[in-house]
């Protein structure tokens, strides 16, 4: 056996599986609620990028449009947000430029 063949099948069998995102760039989220949270826990935010994991977590860039800034959070702090439930009966247009 050469060294190169064993260095080969050593990294085939230490090779760690990517995990993905569970969440979209563009899709709507919330943060859950939490002790000690800064953002208020019901604002929705849009995933704006995806991020290298944090220990075991993976984490995103998120922004809620009253905002002038974004957020970097962990998988765990996030929820999805269902658009259509959320807006209470009101259209999508209705939502987006805030009733006229």
């Amino acid at each position: 056996m050469t060294s190169t063949s064993f260095i080969q099948r050593t990294a085939r069998q230490f090779r760690r599986e990517v995990p993905t995102h569970l969440f979209a760039v563009g899709q709507s989220v919330k943060l859950k609620g939490g002790f000690a949270r800064l953002a208020p826990a019901g604002d929705i935010y849009r995933i704006t990028g995806t991020l290298p994991p944090r220990g075991d977590s993976l984490q995103y860039r998120i922004r809620n449009d009253d905002e002038r800034h974004e957020r970097v959070t962990t998988e765990d702090s996030l929820e999805p947000v269902d658009i259509s439930q959320s807006g209470s009966g009101a259209t999508l247009i209705e939502r987006t430029f805030a009733h006229g």
